[in-house]
């Protein structure tokens, strides 16, 4: 079986090809990556087909938002491209990008089966107590206003990976992932099931991103209508845009680059930076009842040891620290604990979850 995976963003897109035999894993041929807040989806996939010396059998796609409709990986048919598209007022930036690389790889392979597979799925099971906001169900449940969760293929992915590396542990035990990249989210998963995670409705909800705020006082909002003279959809995409370590730095917002400079804001921002994702590590830890491993993934988890050690800095007293040089050479894959709680570097491989997913799914 030929697989190709879409992972698309809103201003990217990552193509990776997949070879499954029968009854065995897929593995990864090649891939490339685009960047461009204009791709043409048909342009880009047209030229993917030119190269391939024979077209794709199975077509897996991310698709950021499945709402409480799509729990698990589905068959793409005009049912399901009416349902991904009536959600996309949940996932404005990323869904209807998503459709556009749908439409244009039906286009191109019209014989291929097409899988979706959903970043909110897998947290589609948190227990009540994590997914529920305290508001009637007017407001609430009836509204589709509750906690979904993002980043789900690379927290699963983590997690899987965590499950490779350590097979005495039944499903991994009691596991804290951290996604840490342009947008930023960590989970508390016991033995393979998320009981928490730090995004929420939208992916602005908890830790401090690039351009992200994080968590902020819902109250703030209608405050600063009145005081900018701005709508309240302005001031969402502002604290989605000009948020986060953007703004406090004063427009840098690469953890890397910040711990570099001297100046009081550069410092400020990585020290509240890191500041939530240790008060997220604390709260995770009393949720899971103590913890076996901590990993970090995403492209500032795997490649910055700064973040790493200021986010895990005086956790001591759980079991949790690191070994300073293991912790300065990782760069990719690398176990950096000092003993204790298990501490692991995995690069996130979201593709190879999208390919497992869709073979799942037609071998059924």
């Amino acid at each position: 079986m030929k697989i190709l995976t879409v992972n698309s963003g809103s201003t990217s897109v990552k193509l990776a090809l997949f070879e499954a035999a029968a009854g065995g894993a897929p593995s990864c041929t090649g891939s490339e990556r685009h960047e461009g807040a204009s791709l043409d989806p048909q342009a880009v996939l047209g030229s993917l087909a030119a190269k391939l010396p024979a077209a794709p059998e199975v077509i897996a796609h991310r698709i950021v938002h499945g709402g409480t409709r799509f729990v698990r990986p589905a068959r793409i048919d005009a049912a399901v491209l009416a349902a991904i598209e009536e959600l996309s007022p949940l996932a404005p930036l990323h869904n209807p990008q998503a459709l556009r690389w749908v439409r244009a790889a039906c286009a191109l392979w019209p014989q291929a089966p097409q899988v979706a597979v959903f970043d909110t799925a897998f947290f589609s099971a948190l227990p009540r107590v994590a997914a529920e906001y305290a508001v009637s169900a007017h407001l609430g449940a009836d509204q589709g206003v509750r906690r979904y969760g993002f980043h789900g293929i690379a927290h699963e992915a983590m997690w899987q990976s965590w499950c490779r590396l350590v097979p005495e542990l039944p499903q991994g035990g009691r596991l804290i992932t951290l996604q840490l990249g342009g947008g930023c989210s960590i989970a508390a998963i016991e033995r393979g099931r998320p009981l928490d995670t730090s995004m929420g409705f939208s992916p602005l909800e908890g830790l401090v991103m690039a351009t992200r705020s994080g968590d902020i006082d819902p109250a703030s909002i209608a405050y600063l209508e009145q005081r900018l003279g701005r709508s309240g959809d302005q001031i969402v995409e502002l604290l989605n845009t000009q948020a986060g370590l953007a703004g406090l730095s004063g427009g840098a917002d690469s953890p890397a680059v910040l711990l570099q400079d001297p100046a009081p804001q550069a410092r400020f921002a990585i020290e509240l930076y890191c500041y939530r994702i240790r008060k997220y590590v604390g709260a995770y830890l009393a949720v899971l009842g103590g913890c076996d491993g901590i990993v970090f993934g995403g492209g500032v988890g795997e490649h910055v040891p700064g973040v790493r050690q200021r986010a895990l800095a005086n956790l001591g007293w759980a079991g949790i620290a690191l070994d300073d040089a293991l912790n300065q050479r990782a760069r990719g894959a690398a176990r950096i604990d000092a003993g204790g709680v298990r501490i692991q570097v995995i690069p996130v491989d979201e593709e190879s979850t999208l390919a497992r997913a869709a073979v799942a799914l037609l071998r059924v």
